[in-house]
């Protein structure tokens, strides 16, 4: 089964994710721990992708593609994926199902989790006060809280249009929304 969990940054998608990867086997792609596994390398890559997140700007499609095609084959041997943070654009999930069909698989559930946008804020400026992850500054939170809203809106109705976006209330519990998540893929 492969999965995109949509959400806009500490929506909980990568506490979901976890979740699933434990229940089921499943292997988690995450954008967001891919780039910041870069930046930990130091590598000349890692520090061009620091720069950028650090003033809330998103990675450019090629390396953010790049990224997930160097673990899909991991992720498909594995019974699945669970995609995190990507895709976020209508390019990113063109070149999502071409790399798929080469495998002979698909997008099976698409589910958003919907929250709102201050609640985010506050989630996101205790986890920086918490952690002090960069990309959680809460003025570059808001640069990437827009960009997310305007780039990820034409991907509903591209995946709602193929039957496959489920909404899940994402301001419930922990369990709320890991049961509406579980109910989503039931019924892929």
């Amino acid at each position: 089964m492969n999965l995109i969990l949509f959400g806009p940054p500490a929506a909980g998608k990568g506490t979901q994710a976890k979740r699933l990867v434990e229940q089921r086997g499943m292997v988690q792609l995450s954008t967001g721990d891919m780039l910041r596994e870069a930046i930990a390398s130091g590598s000349d890559l890692g520090q061009q992708c620091k720069e950028i997140m650090s003033k809330g700007g998103l990675i450019a499609d090629d390396i953010v593609i790049a990224l997930i095609e160097a673990r899909l084959t991991e992720a498909e041997e594995a019974g699945g994926a669970i995609f995190d943070g990507f895709p976020r654009t209508i390019a990113q999930a063109e070149a999502l199902d071409a790399m798929l069909a080469k495998l002979d698989k698909k997008i099976d559930a698409v589910v958003r989790l919907k929250v709102d946008d201050e609640a985010l804020l506050e989630r996101v400026s205790k986890r920086f006060a918490d952690q002090g992850r960069p990309d959680d500054n809460p003025e570059s939170f808001k640069v990437r809280l827009d960009a997310y809203n305007r780039n990820t809106a034409p991907l509903l109705p591209y995946y709602s249009d193929k039957g496959l976006l489920t909404e899940v209330d994402g301001m419930g519990s922990i369990e709320t929304v890991a049961t509406a998540i579980s109910g989503a893929l039931a019924r892929a």
